[in-house]
């Protein structure tokens, strides 16, 4: 999609144009993220950022099985039962 020209009102306002916003799911509005990147405003839905989240735990992690949430929070039941 290429860019288009938009105005950011004395308020800070600014609206997305109807496209973007039904490519990303946003057509009844929603949350989004926005990131300032160098000089780039950039805005990303909660789920994009969550996918990406998941992705690199995923790389940095791999499949172990110890490495999950549960895994950590079985392990810290353990600790206060210890206690």
């Amino acid at each position: 999609m290429k860019g288009v020209r938009a105005r950011i009102s004395p308020s800070g306002r600014m609206s997305l144009p109807a496209d973007f916003r039904k490519s990303l799911g946003l057509e009844r509005g929603g949350d989004v993220v926005v990131e300032l990147v160098g000089r780039e405003i950039r805005i990303r839905t909660i789920d994009e950022v969550v996918a990406q989240a998941q992705a690199l735990t995923r790389r940095l992690l791999g499949d172990k099985p110890e490495a999950s949430v549960e895994a950590f929070l079985a392990e810290r039941r353990r600790e206060a039962r210890r206690e």
